[in-house]
């Protein structure tokens, strides 16, 4: 796609109803299940994202003169830092504190969502590389048309973060915890290359589920039934509302998830003795790998958060071939379950000199920090070591 050889436009548009489904996911590519066409467009038709809820979409299109679409990027205008996963609520104060107004910013993200993944959706594009650099190029135009204090690309891939960075961003880091599949033929399989200590912990965690009475199952597709929902929405908003004082997702955002995507969705629930469920995580999957997302219970048992958030999830990776599961943000506790930390990137477009320089200093100091923590965390892996 060489300058010249197409005249192209780029459009906003406020709603993905405005937008043809087969051409956003051949954007999108199939990897990922979170920026496809099904999870954007059901969180805004379910009311939970849309400008009440503080998130304004303006999602960029890239069309060549024949209307045909070649790119795309998920793309709000917000009206606080809520459910974004990359905080920067700090740099509002600093911001503000000086005599500026931060909100409304612009944020490139998957609401709710702090799972890493591609934001310039170019794969439909003839020439990937120029249709990721017509879209930063519209972002920030679009800064300049409303005027806001920053843009953010959040949980972006690494080589798109270098793009960015190449055009002016700041690139900031963060870590997760993954865990990778090694070719393992079975949860013992690969238990067997952890220590011996660290081995009989893990077994002795998963037995506990059993000796508390309690089962464990992973659904997906019609096996959900709309009961399993309700009551996994039960869990959601109980827990969301003890420690975070309200939930993101409405209950027609599952209704809608599991309409035109179940068979991408992997729930695992638990049951008490009377098979009444009592817990449950869910679980999106992608091409090669299953992303753990909400979890919530209404009765507390001990490793009970372990087996239905971390080792089903690689149970199920291995029986089905996956290569990785994403566990999310936070919690270094993972790593004694065989998650190890990996480096999570966001980008930042600053106008304000004074501002980006300030952050540019803070940003840097914070990759260092980063980076140690990174390779303490992983020095407590539960892996035998080498040699």
């Amino acid at each position: 796609m060489p300058d010249g050889e197409y005249s192209l436009l780029i459009e906003v548009c406020a709603s993905l109803k405005e937008v043809d489904k087969a051409a956003w996911d051949a954007c999108a590519g199939a990897e990922n299940p979170f920026v496809s066409y099904d999870f954007l467009s059901s969180l805004e038709e379910s009311g939970s994202v849309r400008a009440e809820t503080g998130w304004l979409p303006q999602h960029l299109l890239l069309r060549d003169s024949a209307g045909c679409l070649l790119a795309a990027m998920p793309l709000y205008l917000k009206g606080h830092s809520q459910g974004e996963y990359i905080f920067d609520h700090s740099w509002a104060h600093a911001y503000e504190s000086a005599g500026g107004q931060y909100y409304p910013k612009l944020l490139s993200a998957v609401p709710f969502t702090p799972v890493p993944g591609p934001r310039l959706l170019t794969a439909a594009a003839p020439d990937p590389a120029a249709a990721t650099q017509y879209l930063i190029s519209a972002m920030a135009q679009l800064v300049e048309r409303h005027s806001v204090s920053s843009l953010h690309v959040n949980f972006v891939t690494e080589p798109q973060a270098e793009a960015l960075e190449d055009t002016g961003f700041l690139i900031r880091h963060g870590h997760q915890f993954h865990w990778h599949n090694d070719d393992y033929t079975s949860f013992e399989h690969f238990l067997e290359a952890f220590s011996s200590r660290k081995r009989k912990a893990v077994r002795k965690e998963r037995r506990a589920l059993t000796e508390a009475g309690l089962t464990a199952k992973a659904l997906t597709g019609d096996s959900i039934t709309p009961e399993l929902w309700d009551a996994f929405y039960e869990f959601y908003t109980d827990t969301y509302d003890r420690k975070w004082g309200g939930a993101y997702l409405t209950r027609d955002f599952f209704d809608l998830l599991h309409a035109r995507m179940r068979d991408r969705v992997v729930l695992m629930l638990a049951f008490d003795a009377d098979d009444i469920p009592i817990a449950g995580a869910l679980n999106l999957l992608g091409s090669d790998a299953i992303f753990g997302r909400n979890w919530g219970c209404l009765e507390t048992y001990k490793f009970l958060h372990f087996e239905l958030c971390y080792y089903m999830a690689i149970d199920y990776a291995i029986t089905h071939g996956l290569r990785r599961v994403e566990a999310g943000t936070q919690g270094e506790h993972k790593v004694q379950r065989g998650y190890l930390p990996v480096t999570t990137y966001s980008a930042h477009l600053l106008p304000n000199e004074g501002f980006r320089s300030a952050v540019n200093q803070f940003l840097n100091k914070e990759r260092l920090y980063e980076a140690r923590l990174r390779a303490e965390l992983a020095e407590g892996s539960p892996y035998k070591k080498e040699g």
